[in-house]
């Protein structure tokens, strides 16, 4: 396979990139300096060396514990759980949550293989019963697997007695929450509403 080629190759793996923009991306990036391309390659590098997840949240972090979950003006009694990563951005560019996040990295899909111990379940069960959370909030995406990964998330939930709540739709079903206007997600966290028993 030639460097082109490679490079269209690479690039068509990421998430939404297909053949085309992927070609339209190794393109771009060949007709800019070297100077550019050193820095991308560095950027990936960096990234990948330095990023772990943090033990507390598992969302990504340069150090042990991430910005947020260390920030003593969080509400460390209020828990948003997500499934990527990618999810905190979003709920944290609405500017309407105080609280700290944990991030599962998956949700459940018995149809591929996805049960609760291929996900961060466990850990969420620690965080709960060793600190004082008063409020768990799903933000979840609006998907089959968020709404079976919340229902069964709450179900065990609920004996212990805290508040479990999910935020309001006004996403679209099948849509997701990395991509929602930061307006839409706003007024769902706010207009978020306590899931049945």
């Amino acid at each position: 396979m030639n460097p082109l080629s490679k490079l269209i190759f690479e690039l068509s793996k990421l998430p939404g990139i297909g053949e085309k923009s992927a070609t339209r991306l190794a393109y771009y990036i060949l007709n800019q300096d070297a100077e550019y391309s050193d820095g991308l390659a560095f950027a990936l590098r960096d990234a990948k060396q330095k990023l772990k997840n943090c033990v507390n949240c598992f969302n990504f972090s340069e150090h042990e514990r991430c910005e947020i979950c260390v920030d003593v003006k969080r509400d460390q009694n209020q828990i948003c759980v997500v499934e990527r990563p990618s999810d905190v951005t979003p709920v944290e560019k609405t500017g309407t949550y105080k609280g700290v996040y944990h991030v599962l990295h998956g949700l459940l899909s018995p149809l591929e293989g996805v049960g609760p111990e291929d996900i961060r379940m466990k850990e969420l069960f620690v965080r709960i019963k060793n600190h004082d959370i008063q409020e768990v909030i799903f933000a979840l995406n609006p998907s089959v697997e968020g709404e079976a990964t919340a229902m069964y998330l709450s179900r065990l939930l609920k004996p212990i007695g805290i508040k479990i709540s999910q935020v309001a739709y006004g996403i679209p079903f099948g849509g997701t929450i990395e991509f929602t206007d930061r307006q839409t997600l706003g007024k769902a966290l706010e207009n978020r509403t306590e899931m049945l028993k």
